[in-house]
């Protein structure tokens, strides 16, 4: 796995359901194209992958 993850919030969280909205302001997102260094780590995938559909990620 890599050290870093890169996450950009790519498309909006209008709409969403609450638990979506929470996630995406947990990673430390809040504009749609903004971005984030996150450590990697299981709790930060599992975040991801909770919100895949509206974040892109690049492993740096």
């Amino acid at each position: 796995m890599a050290n870093k993850l890169e996450i950009t919030l790519t498309r909006s969280v209008i709409g969403r359901p609450q638990d979506q909205k929470d996630t995406v302001k947990a990673l430390g997102l809040r504009k749609t194209h903004q971005t984030v260094e996150q450590q990697d780590n299981p709790a930060i995938r599992g975040m991801i992958n909770k919100v895949a559909h509206l974040v892109t990620v690049k492993e740096i």
